[in-house]
């Protein structure tokens, strides 16, 4: 088989490359937009009747079924030219590659029997645009043409001649070409095989159906570089990459999986663009800004080999050798020819290849090619000029840059260095999986038909494609070639290390083979680099025992500052501060918690005995003056004072003084108890009694106004009941109280939580509010303003009758001490010492209403009965009508009191009404205060 090829030119921009790119955006914009098939082959015909006049650089090889073959045997072109130099590795060896396995499938009996394979291969000259243009030519056979207006001169129908069918296509190399040109296959239904496409977005069998690969996609690799670094103990490093679909998404996957699996952080994430003006610049910025981060010496690149290379003779410009740390993806693998002249730079660079064996047919097939041998290959004499550093004398020759002649005699790898480039096998492993695939299909549809049969002819690439993905077989390295439901080949990869050899040219020795992902890998070298595996941030670890944690600094997400948990806060692991439960606060130093310590108000505390001692000294005086009234019970003092109520009143004085020892005690629940039934118990039985006198004093001299009958409800007896149903309305809310809301106590651990958290406390105290306090007391203090509003429509009583005005004196300083207290209660119910502050208040206020009433109302009886008993003598017992009188009289007289000397008024009424029942004047100040009338027997 020959290859039928023209030219001695190099595919490059005439008029009609122009027409051809812009017809090729045209074709991509519509097949992204899903146009119908249609129309689609109405442009695609015109395309490719302007693709067989443009690119007339191609190989062809007759065959039975042709396969197509899309190789970057040339680099990317400056603007407005699409192709550049030829690259030697990375475009000929693989070129190469499938021209040898053809050959060895061609010649070999057991696979394709009687079936002759053929090609048709094409350059993509690195572009993904100028590649789908190219792949026009795979289509033409499939495009129906209508050629009924078409006539030869004679007036004869024309006769075409049919382009050979292409059933598959290897290729392409970069992820970007694969792309375009398989949004073109899919259409035809022209199943695909690449040998060096590593995209992830390519595993989408939705979108890439037709698509297949025998290397892994990135995502395999992404994760074996992870590996890669986290092995080395590298946590700070910077990504690179090359624009475009490989680069992106490989640094996307890169970063995803290092987020995923922890303890990497990605300094810089940065890009190469595709379309440049100046290459110089360019690079030598992107090595500025690495430099930004200059503890961040590890670079993870996912670029093609031209980008490589620039960015390596770039770091060299800025005086960088031996700085940067590079992990470098399949893309650079095993290759020498982005390192040439640059291999100081990279020396130490840890690369990932797919798992590879050296081919050694292959390179006894290579290194014997000539140019007499090997003249199917279009591209060979250019490459042959490229490799030897000459030029040939035949026209069209592109080495302008020697004058040495090339003799046709030199042999590659005697006369130039030659390594075998490390995606040989996958080629040969593409072509072999493409013809393992037309075997079985072979095997099943012409079972009886040597060669190949009209119904696998007209089969079509969707049987086609079913036969590919179920191929297993052995490849050239031995190891498994299989494919998954998406297409893609299981991830195997050795990994590689550069170092430079006595002879100055970078070897790559590899260092851990892998069948699998890795996980460690002690045995890379770093010969000639000053700290191989160090590459950390800046930033000090925070100190863990110090209870601080990594805050992040906006903007540079790999650096940080140590920032203390503060307040309640714990550090719950490296970057995190946690809040504490409600009853803990954190320990000393912040990695964990611990209980908050339960505090009450203790008998010792200042605040305790200062309303213990006033309480203590009540309930003595209170004894002290019941004692006297039980031991003088008899007597016209206490007989005039109202016994009965007057019991009543000091049995609420001493409930007073006896709830500041409950408020005090420790809290459970009978103390609670206690507390709610005691509460206003005490100022209710005190109000109530003090209330019923005054209103009764009140009534009796209203009545006397009107008759001299005396008013109802008077008697002893029925004082009695009237305070009593005014303590039992105390009584039955303080019920309804335990029934709604049974006692109970809590830990308030929001009252005493200070900002400081040392500080803080858990209160130990019963379950009842501060307007639960209110509302207890609310209703002693409606009696108490009750009675403060008798005792001043009283007030012109005269003060001989059954104490009045002490009454009233008692219930104005009583009204001054508990509008004292609201304030102060509520004005410290979010201090820290609450609890102190609202008890104390509220327990001296109570000592200090009951202190009021028994100084004022019972302390004067007191002395005259322990000290004056001349003066606690019965005096004649008088009508009521006589009292009214005489009380009417001297309320006249008392109105005026300026026409009269001090105490004339009174002298004059005692002379009117009855002059043996006035004490004699002994001295004026006695006389005032023991001189009483009685009332009727009834009081």
């Amino acid at each position: 088989m020959k290859a039928q090829g023209s030219g001695g030119h190099r595919p490059g921009g005439g008029g009609g490359a122009g027409t051809m790119v812009r017809l090729g955006r045209l074709l991509r914009l519509l097949t992204l937009l899903k146009l119908p098939c249609c129309l689609l082959e109405l442009l695609l015909s015109e395309a490719a009747r302007g693709q067989e006049m443009y690119a007339p650089h191609s190989i062809r090889l007759e065959g039975d079924i042709t396969l197509g073959g899309l190789f970057p045997v040339h680099a990317k072109g400056p603007p407005g030219v699409p192709c550049g130099d030829i690259k030697k590795e990375n475009g000929i060896h693989r070129l190469e590659a499938m021209l040898y396995a053809l050959d060895q499938i061609n010649s070999d009996p057991e696979l394709l029997p009687n079936v002759t394979l053929g090609a048709r291969i094409l350059d993509t000259c690195s572009r993904d645009t100028y590649a789908l243009e190219q792949s026009l030519t795979f289509v033409q056979a499939l495009i129906q043409k209508d050629t009924s207006d078409v006539r030869c001169t004679n007036g004869e129908p024309p006769v075409f001649v049919k382009p050979e069918k292409v059933v598959g296509v290897i290729g392409a190399s970069g992820s970007s070409v694969s792309i375009m040109v398989a949004n073109i296959l899919r259409l035809f239904q022209i199943p695909q095989i690449s040998y060096a496409s590593t995209a992830p977005e390519l595993s989408d069998d939705r979108r890439y159906d037709f698509f297949s690969r025998v290397v892994p996609p990135d995502s395999f690799q992404a994760q074996a570089m992870v590996d890669i670094v986290k092995a080395l103990g590298w946590n700070y490093v910077s990504t690179l990459a090359s624009e475009g679909n490989y680069g992106e998404k490989g640094v996307e996957s890169f970063m995803q999986i290092s987020r995923e699996a922890g303890g990497l952080c990605i300094a810089q994430s940065l890009k190469i663009p595709q379309d440049r003006k100046d290459k110089t610049i360019d690079f030598d910025k992107i090595i500025k800004q690495l430099l930004e981060t200059p503890n961040a010496r590890a670079i993870v690149i996912f670029a093609n080999d031209e980008d490589i290379k620039q960015i390596l003779a770039a770091a060299k410009r800025a005086d960088q050798v031996g700085h940067f740390l590079w992990v470098g993806s399949d893309t650079w693998g095993s290759k020498v020819s982005p390192l040439l002249q640059q291999e100081d730079v990279a020396e130490g660079a840890i690369t990932i290849l797919p798992k590879r064996a050296t081919i050694e047919g292959f390179d006894a097939y290579f290194t014997s090619r000539t140019l007499e041998n090997n003249r199917r290959n279009v591209w060979f004499a250019e490459y042959w000029e490229e490799n030897f550093n000459c030029k040939l004398t035949i026209s069209g020759s592109k080495k302008e840059d020697t004058d040495r002649k090339c003799t046709g005699q030199e042999r590659i790898g005697k006369d130039s260095h030659y390594e075998q480039e490390g995606k040989v096998q996958f080629v040969i492993d593409a072509v072999y999986a493409m013809a393992h695939a037309l075997h079985h299909m072979n095997k099943d549809l012409c079972a009886d038909y040597p060669g190949v049969c009209p119904e696998m002819e007209h089969a079509g690439g969707k049987k086609l494609l079913k036969y590919i993905r179920s191929v297993n077989f052995n490849g050239s390295a031995g190891t498994p070639v299989m494919f998954n439901k998406n297409g893609d080949a299981p991830g195997r990869y050795d990994i590689f290390q550069y170092h430079t050899t006595e002879h100055q040219h970078p070897r790559i020795p590899p260092r851990r083979p892998v069948d699998r992902l890795i996980s460690s890998s002690t045995s890379m070298k770093c010969s000639g680099v000053k700290e191989c595996a160090k590459s950390r941030p800046q930033s000090a670890a925070c100190l863990a025992s110090q209870g601080e944690r990594k805050k992040m600094v906006k903007g540079m997400p790999c650096c940080w500052h140590c920032e203390l948990c503060d307040g309640y806060q714990y550090q719950a692991d490296e970057v995190t501060c946690l809040l504490c439960s409600y009853n803990e606060r954190p320990n000393e130093n912040r990695t964990g918690c611990r209980s908050i310590p339960i505090v009450k108000l203790e008998w010792h505390s200042p605040w305790a005995v200062i309303p213990v001692f006033l309480a203590m000294l009540g309930i003595i005086a209170t004894i002290f003056v019941m004692a006297t009234f039980i031991r003088y019970n008899d007597t016209p003092i206490v007989r005039a004072s109202g016994r009965e109520l007057s019991y009543v009143l000091l049995t609420g004085i001493f409930l007073c003084y006896i709830i500041t020892f409950l408020m005090i005690a420790k809290p459970n629940v009978a103390v609670c108890s206690f507390r709610r039934i005691f509460l206003g118990l005490g100022m209710c039985i005190s109000y109530a009694a003090l209330l019923t006198k005054t209103n009764r004093i009140y009534r009796i001299f209203e009545q006397g106004k009107k008759s001299v009958t005396a008013p109802r409800l008077i008697s002893p007896t029925s004082q009695l009941a009237i305070t009593s149903s005014l303590i039992s309305v105390q009584l039955l809310g303080v019920f309804i109280w335990f029934a709604v809301d049974p006692p109970n106590i809590i830990i308030d651990y929001d009252e005493q939580k200070t900002m400081n958290p040392d500080q803080a406390r858990g209160v130990l105290k019963c379950d009842i509010t501060d307007l639960q306090i209110i509302c207890s007391l609310g209703y002693s203090i409606l009696l108490m303003v009750t009675c403060t509003v008798y005792a001043i429509k009283t007030r012109g009583v005269p003060e001989n009758f059954n104490e009045a005005k002490p009454i009233g004196f008692t219930m104005y300083t009583t009204c001054i001490v508990w509008l004292a207290f609201i304030p102060i209660f509520f004005g410290t119910a979010q201090s820290a010492e609450k609890l102190y502050i609202q008890t104390t208040t509220l327990t001296i206020s109570m000592n200090l209403s009951a202190s009021v009433a028994l100084g004022m109302l019972y302390m004067p009886k007191v002395y005259i009965i322990i000290f004056h008993p001349e003066l606690n003598v019965q005096k004649r017992k008088r009508s009521f009508k006589a009292v009214v009188t005489a009380a009417t009289m001297s309320s006249r007289l008392s109105h005026k009191p300026s026409d009269r000397p001090n105490g004339e008024a009174k002298t004059e009424l005692c002379e009117n009404v009855d002059p043996n029942n006035c004490i004699p004047p002994v001295r004026k100040s006695v006389q005032k205060s023991v001189t009483w009338y009685t009332l009727p027997p009834t009081v």
